[in-house]
């Protein structure tokens, strides 16, 4: 392998490394076209989470407005989610997005870092101490 293509292959391992990316895309669609949309959506879900690099795709109703929906999807890293907002599925979600009835809510986050439950415990151990040094 060539020195320069094994130098940007390690550059784009180094850019991945660590790198959570959520994507997010909320859209409202017309009652008539709801059935359809999910149809489409369901299997556009099933198939990303197949794909290499999705950590995990969702798709969820809003209970207040029947007729937005939220699709979610996780991705080890920019290079795996480039593919994929390439790939004949996204067209297809692309295709739902332009059915909106309202301008679509898009939104693709870099996540460097993440907790779970410990931060939950170490915040709740952080005010046992505070209240401790009043009492």
């Amino acid at each position: 392998m060539p020195e320069q293509d094994q130098e940007s292959l390690m550059k784009e391992h180094r850019e991945d490394a660590g790198t959570l990316i959520h994507a997010t895309i909320r859209v409202v669609i017309p009652v008539r076209k709801r059935k359809e949309v999910l149809m489409v959506l369901r299997s556009i879900v099933e198939q990303t989470r197949h794909i290499e690099g999705c950590n995990g795709c969702r798709l969820y109703q809003d209970l207040q407005d029947e007729r937005a929906l939220m699709l979610q999807e996780s991705w080890a890293g920019e290079k795996a989610l480039r593919r994929h907002l390439r790939s004949e599925a996204f067209r297809h979600i692309l295709l739902v997005v332009e059915m909106a009835t309202e301008a679509p809510e898009i939104r693709f986050d870099w996540i460097s870092r993440s907790t779970g439950i410990e931060a939950i415990k170490n915040a709740r151990a952080d005010r046992k101490t505070l209240t401790g040094m009043i009492a």
